[in-house]
Protein backbone atom coordinates (compact mmCIF):
# COMPACT_ATOMS: atom_id res chain seq x y z
CA UNK A 1 0.00 0.00 0.00
CA UNK A 2 2.81 2.42 0.88
CA UNK A 3 4.59 1.61 -2.35
CA UNK A 4 1.48 2.35 -4.45
CA UNK A 5 0.93 5.62 -2.59
CA UNK A 6 4.53 6.67 -3.21
CA UNK A 7 4.27 5.84 -6.92
CA UNK A 8 1.06 7.87 -7.22
CA UNK A 9 2.65 10.87 -5.45
CA UNK A 10 5.68 10.73 -7.76
CA UNK A 11 3.42 10.54 -10.83
CA UNK A 12 1.38 13.54 -9.72
CA UNK A 13 4.54 15.48 -8.96
CA UNK A 14 5.85 14.71 -12.45
CA UNK A 15 2.62 15.98 -13.99
CA UNK A 16 2.82 19.19 -11.98
CA UNK A 17 6.48 19.69 -12.87
CA UNK A 18 5.70 19.12 -16.54
CA UNK A 19 2.85 21.65 -16.51
CA UNK A 20 4.87 24.50 -15.01
CA UNK A 21 7.54 24.75 -17.75
CA UNK A 22 4.85 24.55 -20.43
CA UNK A 23 3.06 27.57 -19.02
CA UNK A 24 6.29 29.49 -18.60
CA UNK A 25 7.37 28.77 -22.16
CA UNK A 26 4.07 30.05 -23.46
CA UNK A 27 4.47 33.29 -21.52
CA UNK A 28 7.98 33.89 -22.87
CA UNK A 29 7.09 33.28 -26.49
CA UNK A 30 3.90 35.30 -26.33
CA UNK A 31 1.76 32.31 -27.36
CA UNK A 32 -1.40 32.01 -25.23
CA UNK A 33 -0.88 28.99 -23.00
CA UNK A 34 -3.69 26.47 -23.33
CA UNK A 35 -2.13 24.04 -20.87
CA UNK A 36 -4.25 23.30 -17.83
CA UNK A 37 -3.18 24.12 -14.33
CA UNK A 38 -1.59 21.38 -12.23
CA UNK A 39 -4.64 20.83 -9.94
CA UNK A 40 -6.95 20.47 -12.95
CA UNK A 41 -4.54 18.04 -14.60
CA UNK A 42 -4.48 15.97 -11.41
CA UNK A 43 -8.28 15.89 -11.26
CA UNK A 44 -8.51 14.82 -14.91
CA UNK A 45 -5.80 12.22 -14.39
CA UNK A 46 -7.57 10.63 -11.43
CA UNK A 47 -10.93 10.77 -13.25
CA UNK A 48 -9.40 9.12 -16.30
CA UNK A 49 -7.84 6.36 -14.18
CA UNK A 50 -11.25 5.72 -12.60
CA UNK A 51 -13.04 5.45 -15.95
CA UNK A 52 -10.24 3.57 -17.73
CA UNK A 53 -11.35 0.03 -16.68
CA UNK A 54 -14.92 0.65 -17.90
CA UNK A 55 -13.62 2.03 -21.21
CA UNK A 56 -11.29 -0.93 -21.74
CA UNK A 57 -14.01 -3.46 -20.94
CA UNK A 58 -16.84 -1.96 -23.01
CA UNK A 59 -15.34 0.16 -25.81
CA UNK A 60 -12.63 -2.17 -27.06
CA UNK A 61 -12.54 -5.65 -28.64
CA UNK A 62 -12.27 -6.91 -25.05
CA UNK A 63 -16.07 -7.14 -24.93
CA UNK A 64 -16.43 -9.58 -27.82
CA UNK A 65 -13.31 -11.60 -27.00
CA UNK A 66 -14.20 -12.09 -23.33
CA UNK A 67 -17.76 -13.13 -24.22
CA UNK A 68 -16.56 -15.73 -26.71
CA UNK A 69 -13.95 -17.13 -24.32
CA UNK A 70 -16.52 -17.54 -21.55
CA UNK A 71 -18.96 -19.22 -23.96
CA UNK A 72 -16.16 -21.59 -24.96
CA UNK A 73 -15.52 -22.54 -21.36
CA UNK A 74 -19.20 -23.22 -20.80
CA UNK A 75 -19.37 -25.31 -23.98
CA UNK A 76 -16.36 -27.39 -22.92
CA UNK A 77 -17.93 -27.93 -19.51
CA UNK A 78 -14.65 -27.33 -17.66
CA UNK A 79 -16.32 -24.93 -15.20
CA UNK A 80 -13.28 -23.00 -13.89
CA UNK A 81 -10.53 -24.00 -16.33
CA UNK A 82 -9.16 -21.74 -17.71
CA UNK A 83 -9.73 -19.42 -14.75
CA UNK A 84 -11.32 -15.99 -15.05
CA UNK A 85 -7.94 -14.34 -14.56
CA UNK A 86 -6.44 -16.19 -17.52
CA UNK A 87 -9.37 -15.44 -19.81
CA UNK A 88 -9.40 -11.78 -18.77
CA UNK A 89 -5.65 -11.45 -19.31
CA UNK A 90 -5.83 -13.07 -22.75
CA UNK A 91 -8.73 -10.85 -23.79
CA UNK A 92 -6.93 -7.76 -22.48
CA UNK A 93 -3.66 -8.33 -24.32
CA UNK A 94 -5.45 -9.24 -27.54
CA UNK A 95 -7.50 -6.04 -27.24
CA UNK A 96 -4.38 -3.93 -26.79
CA UNK A 97 -3.21 -5.03 -30.24
CA UNK A 98 -6.13 -3.12 -31.77
CA UNK A 99 -6.42 -0.30 -29.24
CA UNK A 100 -2.79 0.83 -29.41
CA UNK A 101 -2.93 2.41 -32.92
CA UNK A 102 -6.24 4.12 -32.12
CA UNK A 103 -4.91 5.51 -28.84
CA UNK A 104 -1.76 6.75 -30.60
CA UNK A 105 -3.83 8.54 -33.24
CA UNK A 106 -6.05 10.12 -30.58
CA UNK A 107 -2.97 11.35 -28.73
CA UNK A 108 -1.32 12.76 -31.85
CA UNK A 109 -4.47 14.52 -33.11
CA UNK A 110 -5.98 15.68 -29.83
CA UNK A 111 -3.82 15.81 -26.73
CA UNK A 112 -0.50 16.74 -28.35
CA UNK A 113 -1.80 19.89 -30.14
CA UNK A 114 -3.75 20.85 -27.01
CA UNK A 115 -0.64 20.53 -24.85
CA UNK A 116 1.28 22.65 -27.34
CA UNK A 117 -1.40 25.37 -27.17
CA UNK A 118 -2.57 24.92 -30.76
CA UNK A 119 -6.13 23.83 -29.84
CA UNK A 120 -8.55 24.69 -27.09
CA UNK A 121 -10.32 22.06 -24.98
CA UNK A 122 -13.33 21.64 -27.25
CA UNK A 123 -11.27 21.38 -30.42
CA UNK A 124 -8.87 18.92 -28.77
CA UNK A 125 -11.80 16.73 -27.70
CA UNK A 126 -13.29 16.72 -31.21
CA UNK A 127 -9.94 15.94 -32.83
CA UNK A 128 -8.96 13.32 -30.25
CA UNK A 129 -12.23 11.41 -30.32
CA UNK A 130 -12.37 11.27 -34.11
CA UNK A 131 -10.12 8.16 -34.44
CA UNK A 132 -12.05 6.51 -31.60
CA UNK A 133 -15.41 7.11 -33.28
CA UNK A 134 -14.11 5.84 -36.62
CA UNK A 135 -12.92 2.65 -34.92
CA UNK A 136 -16.23 2.11 -33.11
CA UNK A 137 -18.32 2.84 -36.21
CA UNK A 138 -16.56 0.05 -38.13
CA UNK A 139 -18.21 -2.52 -35.87
CA UNK A 140 -21.51 -0.77 -35.10
CA UNK A 141 -24.75 -1.64 -36.87
CA UNK A 142 -26.88 1.12 -38.30
CA UNK A 143 -29.89 -0.37 -36.51
CA UNK A 144 -28.20 0.11 -33.13
CA UNK A 145 -27.15 3.64 -34.06
CA UNK A 146 -30.74 4.46 -35.03
CA UNK A 147 -31.96 3.09 -31.70
CA UNK A 148 -29.54 5.27 -29.74
CA UNK A 149 -30.48 8.33 -31.80
CA UNK A 150 -34.13 7.62 -31.07
CA UNK A 151 -33.50 7.14 -27.35
CA UNK A 152 -31.42 10.32 -27.00
CA UNK A 153 -33.79 12.24 -29.33
CA UNK A 154 -30.78 13.61 -31.15
CA UNK A 155 -31.28 15.08 -34.65
CA UNK A 156 -30.80 12.51 -37.38
CA UNK A 157 -27.36 13.09 -38.96
CA UNK A 158 -26.58 12.89 -42.64
CA UNK A 159 -23.41 10.94 -41.81
CA UNK A 160 -22.79 8.58 -38.86
CA UNK A 161 -19.49 10.40 -38.20
CA UNK A 162 -21.51 13.44 -37.15
CA UNK A 163 -22.86 11.57 -34.12
CA UNK A 164 -21.34 12.21 -30.74
CA UNK A 165 -19.34 9.65 -28.81
CA UNK A 166 -22.17 9.40 -26.26
CA UNK A 167 -24.41 7.95 -28.98
CA UNK A 168 -21.82 5.80 -30.76
CA UNK A 169 -20.47 4.13 -27.60
CA UNK A 170 -23.68 2.39 -26.41
CA UNK A 171 -24.55 1.42 -29.98
CA UNK A 172 -21.13 -0.22 -30.29
CA UNK A 173 -21.69 -2.14 -27.06
CA UNK A 174 -25.04 -3.47 -28.33
CA UNK A 175 -23.48 -4.54 -31.63
CA UNK A 176 -20.59 -6.31 -29.92
CA UNK A 177 -22.93 -8.11 -27.52
CA UNK A 178 -24.91 -9.40 -30.49
CA UNK A 179 -21.79 -10.61 -32.30
CA UNK A 180 -20.40 -12.21 -29.17
CA UNK A 181 -23.59 -14.18 -28.58
CA UNK A 182 -23.71 -15.22 -32.24
CA UNK A 183 -20.18 -16.61 -32.11
CA UNK A 184 -20.91 -18.27 -28.76
CA UNK A 185 -23.98 -20.01 -30.18
CA UNK A 186 -21.94 -21.37 -33.10
CA UNK A 187 -19.27 -22.59 -30.66
CA UNK A 188 -21.85 -24.52 -28.67
CA UNK A 189 -23.13 -26.55 -31.64
CA UNK A 190 -20.33 -29.17 -32.06
CA UNK A 191 -20.04 -29.68 -28.31
CA UNK A 192 -23.82 -29.99 -28.03
CA UNK A 193 -23.75 -32.78 -30.61
CA UNK A 194 -21.20 -34.65 -28.48
CA UNK A 195 -23.35 -34.20 -25.36
CA UNK A 196 -26.44 -35.53 -27.17
CA UNK A 197 -24.54 -38.50 -28.59
CA UNK A 198 -23.06 -39.46 -25.23
CA UNK A 199 -26.41 -39.04 -23.46
CA UNK A 200 -28.15 -41.24 -26.03
CA UNK A 201 -25.43 -43.87 -25.75
CA UNK A 202 -25.49 -44.05 -21.95
CA UNK A 203 -29.28 -44.29 -21.88
CA UNK A 204 -29.36 -47.00 -24.56
CA UNK A 205 -26.98 -49.26 -22.62
CA UNK A 206 -28.74 -48.59 -19.31
CA UNK A 207 -26.05 -46.51 -17.60
CA UNK A 208 -28.60 -44.29 -15.90
CA UNK A 209 -26.57 -43.73 -12.74
CA UNK A 210 -23.56 -42.33 -14.65
CA UNK A 211 -23.92 -38.62 -15.57
CA UNK A 212 -23.30 -38.15 -19.31
CA UNK A 213 -21.10 -35.12 -18.59
CA UNK A 214 -18.53 -37.41 -16.97
CA UNK A 215 -17.92 -39.00 -20.37
CA UNK A 216 -18.62 -36.09 -22.72
CA UNK A 217 -16.30 -33.59 -20.98
CA UNK A 218 -13.06 -35.52 -21.71
CA UNK A 219 -14.23 -36.19 -25.27
CA UNK A 220 -14.92 -32.49 -25.88
CA UNK A 221 -11.54 -31.47 -24.47
CA UNK A 222 -9.79 -34.12 -26.58
CA UNK A 223 -11.59 -32.93 -29.72
CA UNK A 224 -10.73 -29.31 -28.98
CA UNK A 225 -7.05 -30.15 -28.52
CA UNK A 226 -6.85 -32.35 -31.62
CA UNK A 227 -8.21 -29.65 -33.93
CA UNK A 228 -5.91 -27.03 -32.34
CA UNK A 229 -8.94 -25.15 -31.09
CA UNK A 230 -7.16 -22.24 -29.41
CA UNK A 231 -5.31 -21.33 -32.59
CA UNK A 232 -8.45 -21.59 -34.71
CA UNK A 233 -10.60 -19.64 -32.27
CA UNK A 234 -8.18 -16.78 -31.61
CA UNK A 235 -7.29 -16.55 -35.29
CA UNK A 236 -10.94 -16.33 -36.29
CA UNK A 237 -11.62 -13.72 -33.60
CA UNK A 238 -8.73 -11.54 -34.69
CA UNK A 239 -9.77 -11.74 -38.34
CA UNK A 240 -13.30 -10.68 -37.41
CA UNK A 241 -11.89 -7.26 -36.48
Amino acid sequence: MRRRTAILILALAAVAAHAAPAGAAGAKTGVPAQAMSAPLQIVLLLTGLTLLPAVLVSLTPFLRISLVLHFLRQALGTQTAPSNQILTGLALFLSLLFVQPVAQSAYEEGWKPFEAGQLDGRQAWDQGTRPVKEFLLKFTREKDLALMVEITRAPAPSNPRELGLGVVAPAYILSELRRGFQIGAVLFLPFLVIDLAVASLTLSIGMVQLPPVMISAPLKILLFVLVDGWNLLIGSLMRSF
